[in-house]
């Protein structure tokens, strides 16, 4: 049985096929916006949604994955998070309107009402402060939810910032940094080892 890596489709696809091609292990930049799933030299490559990347390597559909650090807050599964491979880096912040009051946690009221599409992020950033939330799970775009007046603030991604700013709002605290990672599959790397290592030390020598 060949190897099989699930890479996620979106800002960290560039970034995974080059560590793929860097690694010696596919060179897969002229087929992969025609197909999903792409066999070579031995491995089978997989694009999948990034928020599904965990699900396809905890139930074993696929060895290994590259992931957002964010997605694995929110979904923290039964995979083995093996390294950080240092690209797709951005913070997840709390931001607010320019015009609010809001500054620090002492600034804020009892209950925080935040929108954002991390609510287990969220509540767990929240909880470690011991302030209570209340978690607004929005889908689309969440930048519009302070503005018009359904929560106090936001909690997202941000690589620049400059999204933020042309929606006019400022970061009052950073929940995390995130960058993509390589998780495994657990029963992989107890079953199939030597395969896998093979292809988790090619990585880490391309990360390095």
């Amino acid at each position: 049985m060949i190897a099989s890596i699930a890479l996620p489709t979106g800002v960290l696809l560039e970034g995974s096929l080059a560590l793929l091609k860097r690694a010696g292990i596919a060179d897969l930049a002229s087929t992969v916006g025609r197909r999903l799933l792409v066999e070579e030299n031995g491995v089978r490559v997989v694009l999948v949604r990034p928020s599904d990347v965990a699900a396809y390597v905890d139930y074993g559909a696929v060895d290994l994955g590259v992931v957002g650090k964010d997605q694995l807050w929110e979904s923290p599964g039964a995979h083995y998070e093996l390294l950080d491979l240092h690209f797709g880096g951005c913070t997840m912040v709390l931001a607010v309107p320019e015009g609010s009051p809001l500054q620090g946690p002492e600034t804020w009221p009892p209950t925080l009402r935040v929108a954002t599409k991390y609510p287990v992020t969220t509540n767990a950033y929240m909880d470690a402060l011991g302030q209570t939330v209340e978690v607004v799970r929005l889908h689309g775009s969440v930048e519009l939810a302070p503005q018009v007046g359904l929560v106090d603030a936001i909690v997202d991604l941000t690589a620049t910032g400059r999204t933020l700013k042309e929606n006019r709002l400022r970061v009052v605290a950073e929940v995390g940094r995130s960058t993509a990672r390589l998780i495994a599959n657990q029963a992989s790397l107890k079953t199939r080892g030597e395969p896998i290592q093979e292809l988790v030390g090619r990585v880490r020598g391309a990360v390095r």
